[in-house]
């Protein structure tokens, strides 16, 4: 009999995509956690809890033999780890899958100015820490950023009459549905502990992903004016502190993304 394995943040960007394919490799046991009432659909439990609080997240796992942790936000994601973490140790978890942002480690947050622009990589790494030191059997993987989020971001800055984009910086935008492949191949294997990097097909300059955008898009071309960001975490990503070109195994460029997404 196989246990359960519970998703969290499984109707996000890449959660819903990590239970499309689970299900797809015959996984019919799954349960997603979610702090909304979702009605049962497709064979998929949904059990409601927060993992901010820690509110209903111990019976969410009762039984559940593997967790996949999708579940992030811009801040906080040290104590949701932390909250999901003595629940997983209650209730005797096999295997916390936990998904984090390759440059965790590398973007320095230094001032309140690094932590109001880059805070979401110190919240990264504190939960990978707090993984990494349950003494529960896990695996980490970092991916850089997915093209969604680009792309949010792309369609918000071109309503704009004049663009700035942070000068110097590159991404390396990868696919989320590549990312939900791997992260299924490592939640249906051993704990592996923190696995290699993850990264998309290329790196781009921020100007050029805009451009790339308004060309696909058919908008007008915009004034982009590039901004010089103050501050050690700034400065680390002009380095390249978010990218992993060893890593580039993600095959779906940009382009092949804005093209499907915008067509």
């Amino acid at each position: 009999m196989v246990s359960p394995i519970l998703v969290t943040g499984g109707t996000g960007t890449l959660g819903r995509l990590v239970v499309r394919r689970l299900r797809d490799a015959g996984y019919d046991d799954l349960r997603v956690l979610s702090r909304r009432h979702h009605v049962a659909a497709d064979g998929i439990e949904f059990v409601t809890g927060d993992l901010t609080t820690g509110e209903g997240i111990e019976p969410a796992l009762d039984g559940a033999g593997t967790i996949v942790h999708c579940a992030g936000s811009a801040k906080g994601d040290g104590e949701k780890a932390r909250n999901l973490v003595r629940a997983a140790s209650r209730t005797g978890a096999a295997h916390l899958v936990y998904i984090s942002v390759v440059g965790a480690d590398r973007i320095p947050i230094g001032s309140r100015v690094d932590r109001a622009m880059f805070g979401y990589f110190e919240s990264k790494l504190a939960a990978e820490r707090i993984v990494a030191d349950s003494g529960l059997p896990f695996t980490t993987l970092r991916a850089t950023q997915f093209h969604d989020l680009i792309l949010t971001v792309a369609q918000q800055m071109a309503k704009l009459p004049v663009v700035p984009v942070p000068a110097g910086f590159r991404f390396q935008p990868v696919d989320a549905d590549e990312v939900a492949a791997r992260l299924v191949e490592l939640t249906l294997g051993e704990p592996a502990g923190k696995v290699p990097d993850m990264g998309g097909p290329r790196v781009y300059g921020a100007a050029e992903l805009l451009r790339g955008y308004l060309r696909a898009s058919k908008r007008r071309r915009r004034l982009i004016v590039p901004v010089w960001l103050p501050g050690r975490a700034a400065r680390a990503f002009r380095a390249g502190a978010n990218l992993t070109p060893e890593q580039a195994v993600g095959r779906r460029t940009w382009e092949e993304f804005l093209t499907e997404r915008l067509s």
